[in-house]
């Protein structure tokens, strides 16, 4: 289990409302406490690595529910081929709008430039603006408003055209 897992899993424990969770396989053992929700107590992770195998019980839960995803995606693939993928650099919650009253940094149909602001994600408190790294048209927001995303996730397609 990397790093990225861990963080995914802390997400999940502590949007579940959990308080506690505790994950253990023959090769790494996992607690996560949470405060209750009122209290703004931090989490709390200990990782006690077994053994140096690779984790064979916790990659299958985790590729179930993105199984139905990867099985739209050929379809769109051969849509989208000409277009660019503008992925999520980080883990986090990705936001279109800069705060709930205002609009949205792009459209689909906006023209943008490199450096352009296109998103914010949210990680560990901190907003980070997501610039986009090429010009051209949005074609399609491939992501929900306020919801996670993973690193090297797509979160939009451009036309550079």
């Amino acid at each position: 289990m990397d790093i990225k897992e861990i963080q995914s899993l802390i997400k999940f424990v502590a949007k579940s409302g959990a308080s506690e969770v505790k994950l253990e396989t023959d090769e790494i053992k996992i607690t996560i406490r949470t405060g209750s929700l009122g209290n703004n107590e931090p989490t709390y992770v200990q990782s006690i690595p077994m053994a140096q195998a690779p984790v064979a019980h916790a990659a299958p839960p985790q590729e179930a529910p993105s199984a139905p995803a990867k099985s739209t995606e050929p379809e769109k693939k051969e849509d989208d081929s000409k277009y660019i993928t503008i992925k999520s650099p980080i883990i986090g919650t990705f936001y279109r709008k800069p705060s709930p009253d205002k609009p949205a940094f792009v459209e689909v149909g906006d023209k943008i430039s490199s450096g352009d602001v296109l998103c914010v994600i949210e990680a560990m408190k901190l907003f980070n603006d997501i610039e986009s790294e090429v010009s051209g048209t949005i074609v399609k927001v491939l992501v929900d408003d306020a919801s996670p995303v993973e690193f090297d996730q797509p979160l939009f397609l451009v036309d550079p055209a």
